[in-house]
């Protein structure tokens, strides 16, 4: 449990609510989206981190205001991932470029 400590903690239902979901919406999501993943704790209760609520914001929004299909978000998630990957590769070519020109 050394782990959580330093940052807040959500159980499922202080998250379904500062999401404005239903726990039963989360609990689908966990299983459809890889990208949450909640902490367990020994008696297997279920919490979350901010950046798990971010992630969840992004999926609610991908799905109820973009309209995507469960699949669609997905595609999307993951195209966000990678391209967050590629800009922090991109940074860092650039930080090594400029050092190498000293």
């Amino acid at each position: 449990m050394e782990e959580l400590q330093g940052f807040k903690r959500y159980k499922i239902g202080q998250a379904a609510r500062e999401i404005g979901v239903k726990t039963y919406v989360l609990r689908f999501w966990e299983g459809e989206f890889e990208e949450i993943e909640p902490i367990r704790t020994e008696s297997g209760q279920r919490l979350y981190t901010e950046e798990h609520l971010e992630i969840i914001r992004e999926i609610k929004r991908l799905l109820y205001d973009e309209k995507l299909t469960i699949d669609g978000a997905k595609r999307k998630l993951r195209t966000r991932e990678q391209s967050g990957i590629l800009r922090e590769i991109h940074d860092e070519l650039v930080f090594i470029k400029k050092l190498l020109k000293r």
